[in-house]
């Protein structure tokens, strides 16, 4: 644990690891607990490495990057980083820019308020890609600053990246900035920065088992909050495991707090031979085939200044197409707050 990569940051000389946060948020475990503990054992999400053992005690497991990985990278630099602004912008004043990276979004947002964290509970897919430089994710994103050159942004969620891992499948991840993605971070532990605490959990490691079409569906819950002690960004996955933090002293608006929050789902449309990507978000379905069809976030919440989870206030949606995806909210006494979001991107609609 003691050598993992965040230590090469020139910040984290001397840092002594936090093994657990000062505070939990309030409101966490009381949500109809003896119901979700006798759900949540016939359903354990796992990882595909658990099948061969686990690590000790004081050790974090790491995902090998192999020659083949970095190779797959347009250059060594690159590896394990966005490309250029891929933040969703709601409400922005020309939606043609929105479309310049080629990202596209379905997201729930909230903003005005100062946000100490987000939770949600996030239906897991393995969506099909068109191409191996585009990538599907579904995450949730805190963000402080303005869209300008010094945002800073926490992501976690599940993705799907031929281009950064070799293969389709779904897996764990994390990201984070502090520069509107120039310089500074990077995905899961491929860079100094994320402090991980956790023995059993690997980010950028595949989740299993994976949501199907009118079938069985599957969930992971992503819970990241500000300690109010010490200041860090602390990530907790499922109920049990909390993985580590992001110090602040990486942030510069997130050393105090967020100013809007983010859920949804974002891919990458390159425009091969010049139609929109058949590469698929969520399910690959719009949100009004509902459940076992469309994929969800569901209870999704806030940390509020008081470390007490809230419903968010005032939520918006935000897709630059809705005919290639699409979002859609709803609220009701078992989900809370939730939205339906996704689509097929390429069909007769969206040429």
């Amino acid at each position: 644990m003691a050598h993992q990569p965040a230590f090469d940051h020139p910040f984290l000389k001397d840092h002594k690891i936090q093994m657990r946060p000062s505070y939990h948020p309030e409101g966490l475990f009381d949500e109809n607990k003896v119901a979700t503990e006798s759900k949540e054992r016939t359903n354990p999400i796992t990882q595909l490495w658990h099948m061969n053992g686990k690590c000790p005690e004081g050790t974090i497991p790491i995902r090998r990057t192999k020659k083949d990985d970095v190779l797959r990278a347009s250059s060594v630099k690159r590896y394990g980083r966005k490309k250029h602004r891929s933040i969703p912008k709601p409400r922005s004043a020309d939606p043609d820019l929105t479309n310049e990276s080629g990202h596209q979004h379905a997201i729930a947002y909230v903003e005005g308020d100062k946000y100490y964290g987000a939770k949600a509970t996030i239906n897991v897919w393995e969506p099909k890609i068109q191409q191996p430089n585009e990538f599907s994710l579904s995450q949730l994103w805190i963000l402080g600053g303005s869209f300008g050159e010094d945002l800073n942004s926490i992501e976690a969620g599940w993705q799907v990246s031929p281009d950064l891992y070799g293969d389709n499948n779904t897996r764990l991840f994390t990201y984070w900035t502090s520069d509107a993605y120039q310089a500074t971070g990077c995905y899961n532990l491929l860079c100094s920065g994320f402090i991980q605490i956790n023995s059993e959990i690997a980010m950028g490691a595949s989740i299993s088992p994976v949501s199907g079409y009118r079938n069985s569906q599957y969930d992971i819950s992503i819970l990241v909050w500000k300690d109010p002690k010490e200041g860090h960004w602390w990530m907790q996955f499922g109920n049990d495991y909390v993985l580590g933090y992001w110090p602040s002293f990486l942030f510069s608006y997130l050393t105090d707090s967020a100013s809007m929050i983010e859920w949804g789902g974002e891919v990458v449309n390159s425009v091969p031979n010049g139609q929109h990507t058949s590469t698929q978000m969520g399910s690959g379905h719009f949100p009004e085939e509902g459940f076992g069809k469309a994929s969800y976030f569901r209870n999704i919440q806030v940390v509020d200044g008081s470390n007490n989870l809230k419903a968010p206030k005032g939520i918006g949606t935000f897709t630059e197409q809705s005919n290639c995806y699409d979002v859609q909210t709803g609220s009701n006494g078992d989900w809370g707050h939730y939205f339906y979001y996704g689509g097929p991107g390429r069909n007769s609609n969206c040429p």
